[in-house]
């Protein structure tokens, strides 16, 4: 079994920084890829960032030049997800999931945590 724990959320002001977590634990295969996804009501989850255990980056349009996505350890257990130059677009419940390849989506989710960008 997977748990995928995310934290870091909260309010922030527009042009603002924050920094998400995520903690992976269980049956980790030694490829795999940790996803940052979001969603705002009435929307698809959408990806934001993704890294796999080696540690190659991919970003969305949206993230790219403001986020960055790095880990904590090669076996992929703790990523993070840093923020900076928050927009108001950018408020969404952030979550993080653990897929095999870069371009994967798993079964496996956390529950979340809440992004509020606004002044």
């Amino acid at each position: 079994q997977v748990q995928l724990v995310e934290s870091g959320g909260g309010l922030v002001q527009p042009g603002g920084s924050l920094t998400l977590t995520c903690v992976a634990s269980g049956s980790i295969m030694p490829i795999n890829t940790i996803g940052w996804y979001r969603q705002v009501p009435g929307k698809q989850r959408e990806l934001v960032a993704a890294i796999t255990n080696a540690g190659t980056p991919r970003y969305t349009d949206s993230a790219q030049g403001r986020f960055t996505i790095y880990r904590e350890d090669s076996a992929v257990k703790t990523v993070y997800l840093q923020m900076n130059n928050l927009k108001t677009d950018d408020t969404a419940v952030y979550y993080c999931n653990l897929a095999k390849y870069l371009r994967d989506v798993g079964p496996y989710w956390g529950n979340g945590t809440l992004v509020t960008v606004s002044s």
